[in-house]
């Protein structure tokens, strides 16, 4: 164990000390080091705040009032409704796009009926029956509701030999082709009650791939391959689809496109290069779980971190600590499993694992520890280990300065 794992497990264990774990806590340190990394990464570039990956309204605000920073990424309708309406203690969000489309009729006809809404959110589509779905809602109410368009952004190379595309990339919108986004934006440009403000470009196999995992050189060299091309295609791809849509966009009402999103954590530095593209998204990069270890050209400060308390000791070299089942969304193996992080020298069971009341832990570091000791865990995601607690402390230094609620401990769930 480095003395720096020494001197960081005792800073937390010394800021929380007063607090019973379970519990999670926000390092400022690291939080405000990845943010301005993130700001360099993205060069003159905005960036706009992917909430699903903080959940907490505090971090959210932090990360807005700096100047780089404009706007969220919001999840789902119910969340943009939430953030963006005005309290009387806080003026709410005032530029919020939904990054899924939506077909929440109670959550469309809110937005319809209240005009502060309807300048401040933004919805995507990127299908047919989305544009009825909001044009039913918006008619009923004679408003006007703003609209994205979801292009897909996956690479689709075809090898000699295959009848069709490969499709290397998230499964996310139809919309692919210059033709087809054009067709579809004429379509919504015709709509009545709507108005195209924007359009969206995610390569999630550039921004949410890691590019060098761990002991696998030869598939990280193939990611990195992969990469390069799909930026390459991308690179061509999509400002042409941005000017054809921003051209056909002003023919029809004198005014193009309010933005064109493009990106994530692990693409801001492609993403923001393209003239054409006038904001970058991140979110996991504020927090760093371990998902973003494995790149090559940058490094995240583990900032948002879980504690669990030693219930047991099995055997010597065995502890099992209260909880700890927090595993990460996605393809189930075992990169989506939390990890037990300090002290160091800690490994989950193999046959066990996380489990939803209790992990045991092995290694060297476990015939040291005794009952009630802290164990303090990284997640494999960002924002969903907010949906474990009800608050996080946030801790500067060896110092809790103060405990701010997640989306949960504000009495929300959007999904």
């Amino acid at each position: 164990m480095t003395w720096d794992s020494h001197a960081t497990l005792a800073r937390l264990n010394e800021a929380t000390r007063d607090l019973d774990p379970p519990l999670a806590v926000i390092d400022l340190a690291a939080f405000d080091s990845n943010r301005r990394d993130i700001a360099r990464r993205a060069g003159g570039c905005t960036v706009r705040v992917a909430s699903k990956s903080l959940r907490v309204r505090w971090a959210l605000d932090e990360a807005l009032r700096h100047s780089q920073f404009a706007g969220v990424l919001a999840y789902t309708l119910p969340e943009a409704i939430w953030l963006a309406t005005p309290t009387a203690n806080e003026p709410g969000i005032d530029d919020v796009v939904v990054g899924y489309p939506t077909v929440d009729g109670g959550a469309l006809r809110a937005l319809c009926a209240d005009p502060v809404l309807l300048e401040r959110v933004t919805l995507m589509i990127d299908d047919a029956a989305h544009l009825e779905l909001i044009r039913v809602a918006a008619s009923a109410a004679g408003a006007t509701v703003k609209v994205c368009i979801d292009v897909d952004s996956s690479w689709r190379p075809r090898p000699p030999g295959l009848r069709s595309a490969l499709h290397i990339g998230a499964q996310r919108s139809p919309l692919h082709d210059k033709a087809d986004v054009i067709a579809f934006a004429a379509q919504v440009m015709s709509s009545q009650h709507i108005r195209l403000d924007g359009l969206m470009f995610y390569e999630a196999q550039v921004a949410g791939v890691a590019n060098e995992p761990p002991n696998q050189r030869l598939r990280g060299r193939a990611i990195r391959t992969m990469q390069t091309a799909s930026i390459r295609e991308l690179a061509v791809r999509r400002p042409m689809i941005v000017n054809a849509v921003n051209e056909l966009l002003t023919q029809r009402t004198g005014q193009g496109l309010r933005f064109v999103n493009a990106g994530g954590t692990g693409s801001l530095e492609s993403s923001s290069s393209d003239s054409s593209v006038s904001e970058v998204t991140a979110g996991s990069g504020f927090f760093g779980p371990t998902l973003f270890d494995g790149y090559r050209h940058f490094s995240l400060s583990p900032a948002a971190l879980f504690a669990l308390p030693v219930v047991r000791r099995p055997n010597p070299g065995t502890v099992t600590v209260l909880g700890g089942g927090y595993i990460a969304s996605g393809i189930a193996d075992p990169n989506r499993l939390p990890t037990p992080w300090l002290p160091a020298g800690l490994s989950l069971d193999s046959q066990e694992g996380a489990g939803e009341v209790q992990t045991p832990l092995h290694g060297k570091a476990a015939a040291a520890l005794a009952i009630g000791d802290r164990v303090w865990f990284r997640h494999a995601k960002a924002g969903e280990l907010a949906e474990h607690f009800n608050d996080v402390t946030l801790v500067r230094g060896s110092e809790a300065i103060a405990e701010t609620p997640t989306y949960r401990g504000e009495g929300k769930a959007f999904l």
